[in-house]
């Protein structure tokens, strides 16, 4: 089967997905095709994940942290310009389950020609002397495999652990839950120094090589059908925080003034199902009303600033201002 590669330049999350989307689905299938892309300050995370348990909110926000949800499952990874991700689109063949050894083996044999021994490790990992560098996923549909992969290059692991840091007591959800690995770079481990776009050049080069392929370039027709697909789908919040499954946050403080406050929040549909408050404290005006106020905003701090817009929560909660609410909320 011939082989087209992308090398893509954009570094938006919300389009280089909705360029795999595309690829995968509209482009002809009597080839397969490799992408090269890179992701600048962003959390992907994984189809069947609770958006809402993987992220620290508050962090994100802080960083202008752009979060997207992918189409296939595994768990959510930070992505910056240190990191590159890899995709193979083809023909699913004899496979009628994931395989991920024969996609990573290229990347595999670009390390090996700068002194670096790689292996594929566990159930979708590479990783160099036992600590991942990178992840990968699967996505099958209608005979055809998408397959992609991140490879942590020299990336800022500050962010990796912060950006993804999150209290799961906190939660309670049906969703899958992103495993925390030890992880490292692979320039950590080059025997002399290589820049990614270096590495990039020759791990292109290797399937350009080996499988015979020529560049695609997107049309104007392929470019305004991309666009489409991020606005309607990566590029909105209904696709990347609504489709979580349905969960539980729980959030539980002691005020001064007060006393224990704890609030269990239902989600689903990415939107608040339910609210109770629970706690020693006194109230003049029922909590239940001050719950419902919450009720089909989103759980975070827009939709919380815009149940509390006009009202004093210490008529339901004795001692208890507005701030103080909000801090605990999004704690």
């Amino acid at each position: 089967m011939k082989l087209s590669y992308l090398d893509l330049t954009t570094t938006d999350p919300a389009f280089n997905l909705a360029a795999e989307q595309y690829v995968f689905d509209s482009l002809p299938r009597d080839r397969a095709y490799f992408m090269l892309w890179q992701n600048d300050n962003a959390i992907i995370v994984g189809k069947y994940q609770n958006t809402f348990a993987e992220i620290n909110e508050a962090y994100v926000k802080e960083h202008g942290i752009r979060v997207v949800r992918r189409l296939s499952g595994g768990g959510a990874v930070y992505h910056d310009l240190g990191n590159l991700n890899f995709t193979f689109i083809a023909d699913a063949g004899t496979l009628s389950t994931l395989n991920f050894t024969i996609f990573c083996e290229p990347v595999i044999r670009t390390l090996a020609k700068f002194g670096i021994t790689a292996e594929v490790n566990g159930r979708n990992d590479m990783t160099i002397d036992g600590r991942k560098f990178s992840g990968n996923s699967q996505y099958l549909k209608q005979g055809r495999i998408m397959h992609h992969g991140t490879i942590l290059f020299d990336s800022d692991l500050s962010f990796v652990s912060n950006a993804l840091q999150v209290d799961e007591s906190k939660f309670q959800s049906k969703a899958s839950k992103s495993v925390r690995s030890r992880v490292t770079n692979v320039a950590a481990y080059l025997p002399t120094p290589v820049s990614l776009p270096e590495f990039r050049s020759a791990l292109l080069a290797d399937i350009a090589q080996s499988a015979g392929g020529e560049a695609y370039v997107f049309s104007a027709s392929d470019l305004a059908a991309i666009e489409k697909l991020r606005a309607e789908r990566y590029g909105t919040w209904e696709w990347n925080y609504g489709f979580s499954p349905a969960c539980t946050i729980e959030r539980r403080a002691r005020i001064e003034g007060c006393g224990t406050v704890e609030v269990r929040i239902g989600v689903s549909g990415g939107h608040i199902s339910e609210m109770h408050f629970y706690g020693d404290f006194f109230s003049v005006s029922e909590p239940e009303q001050l719950s419902a106020r919450f009720v089909g905003l989103s759980p975070d701090a827009q939709g919380y600033k815009k149940a509390l817009q006009g009202i004093d929560v210490s008529q339901y909660i004795v001692g208890l201002t507005n701030e103080a609410l909000m801090q605990l909320l999004c704690s």
